[in-house]
């Protein structure tokens, strides 16, 4: 923790002796404050009318907008550095690069055009952000991280080929202890392993030296976008994906991370409510396919993926449609809120959702509170306790506008819901790592897994139920914060996007 401080304020003192440099760039040169003063106008001006006509999301972008009209030195610093940021960074370069090349790689078969005019809202996912559906696939919901921690072992064990692990975070303990030790006798074996951790998740559990102590081991490391002094605002993209690939056969995903408190050993927040997936069959080439699109954008040691591509067991049986999909923060598409806000549009009996913060634009409060007054049922279970106040609190100050709409929202007492899923009329279901706030939506890399009559989908609406179970309903009264709370309150929904 002390290293991960360290790290943290070397981080911050880096970002702010940029913005302080560029103010005092401005201040040494105040004799010229004309037009100095002129120079700003413009940017202000350029920035904010470009914000207004080409943003997708004003909730998003409302920030920088009060920012540049009430400190428009400050908020020009930030709109400049991230631009440049964006411009020059050769890591973005690189994943953009990636992404593009690896689009070929997406395999689209007759079939597809088939169900698609059978089901014309199957086209955003399809056609326009690209990824493919499949009907052979085993699917296997988890209800809890501990359960699906026992078939990832006895999975990891059976590995003959190769082993992708890519995670938010990673953390020395029983979980990873256990997987650790499999990964360096599968090494021994010959079994290719690679390992992919996001920086900044990883920043208080894994030193900073540690993707050396894998390779030492024999295990293929890439650290995702590495905290620097001088990295800028790009720090706010982060991995945030969990995906665990083995021989091209079988994935598993899903809310949990590589860490005790996943698995319900010392957990801090009392019974931690996750869940995971597993799949078997076709759809696992797209969660290769995008493993090895960031890995390649770091390593580009793979110039051709289907050498990891494997053949699917003839007794796999068609089951329902399984459409993985992949959140970037680099693209047009904001495919992981498209995706909730199909669901919630299209829904005509009911929707439950589980997620463990609640930070949502307009376009998703209106999707909620519009389907709940043409008579959908829908439902959001979050946590309990929380494991971060200020969030938390930031969360709560959506509750009020929702139960006034009619929406249901409900407090798992045990603990902390990690989960991010969607349920909707016993048919359509995703599961996947896209929490409901702006860090999933627009920031961060996430992926997700689309599910329609699918088996499985009646255990996860049965786990939905059963949380039910054991959650307090929020009532109006309890929603309605007191003066000063909501004060507080709507100061943080203005820096909302930031959380």
């Amino acid at each position: 923790m002390k290293e991960a401080v360290i790290r943290g304020c070397i981080v911050a003192v880096g970002v702010l002796i940029q913005i302080l440099l560029s103010i005092f760039i401005y201040l040494f040169l105040i004799d010229k404050i004309f037009i100095i003063h002129l120079l700003f106008l413009f940017f202000q001006t350029i920035f904010i009318v470009y914000f207004i006509k080409y943003s997708k999301n004003y909730s998003q972008t409302l920030p920088l907008i009060i920012l540049l009209l009430f400190f428009p030195l400050l908020g020009t610093v930030i709109c400049l550095i991230i631009i440049q940021n964006k411009n020059k960074s050769k890591l973005l370069k690189n994943i953009i690069e990636s992404e593009k090349e690896s689009k070929k790689y997406y395999i689209h078969k007759e079939i597809e055009k088939e169900e698609i005019k059978k089901k014309k809202h199957l086209r955003y996912l399809t056609n326009y952000a690209g990824f493919p559906l499949s009907k052979k696939n085993n699917v296997t919901y988890y209800p809890l991280g501990e359960l699906a921690f026992e078939s990832m072992l006895l999975e990891l064990e059976k590995a003959k080929e190769f082993i992708f692990l890519e995670y938010f975070i990673i953390c020395p303990g029983t979980m990873w202890n256990k997987i650790i030790e499999i990964l360096k006798r599968k090494v021994k074996e010959g079994v290719e392993v690679r390992v992919m951790y996001d920086d900044a998740g990883c920043i208080a559990t894994l030193n900073k030296n540690y993707d050396k102590e894998l390779k030492k081991l024999g295990i293929k490391c890439v650290v995702f976008n590495k905290l620097h002094p001088v990295s800028g605002l790009i720090m706010n993209n982060r991995d945030h994906r969990k995906i665990l690939v083995i021989d091209g056969k079988i994935v598993f995903s899903g809310g949990i991370n590589l860490a005790d408190e996943y698995i319900n050993i010392n957990s801090p927040y009392g019974h931690w409510k996750d869940n995971g997936i597993k799949i078997e069959g076709e759809a696992v080439w797209s969660y290769t396919v995008m493993f090895l699109t960031l890995w390649n954008a770091f390593l580009k040691e793979d110039m051709d993926y289907t050498k990891y591509k494997k053949e699917i067991k003839k007794e796999i049986k068609e089951n329902g449609i399984t459409i993985p999909y992949a959140e970037t923060p680099l693209d047009q598409e904001q495919t992981g809120e498209d995706v909730y806000l199909n669901i919630i549009n299209q829904a005509e009996d009911y929707v439950y959702i589980f997620t463990p913060y609640l930070i949502i634009d307009t376009d998703v409060i209106n999707a909620l509170i519009l389907a709940a007054k043409r008579g959908v049922d829908v439902r959001l279970i979050i946590p309990g306790i929380p494991d971060k106040k200020i969030v938390y609190t930031l969360s709560e100050s959506y509750l009020e506008i929702l139960i006034k709409g009619g929406v249901k929202l409900y407090k798992y007492t045990k603990g902390f819901v990690h989960g991010k899923v969607f349920i909707s009329d016993d048919k359509i279901a995703t599961v996947g790592t896209i929490n409901l706030d702006f860090r999933s939506l627009y920031l961060h890399f996430e992926c997700g897994v689309y599910l329609e009559e699918v088996d499985c989908i009646k255990e996860i609406k049965q786990d939905l139920v059963e949380t039910l179970k054991e959650s307090h309903q929020v009532t109006e009264k309890e929603a309605t914060p007191k003066f000063f709370k909501s004060i507080w309150q709507a100061i943080l929904r203005l820096f909302a996007p930031l959380m």
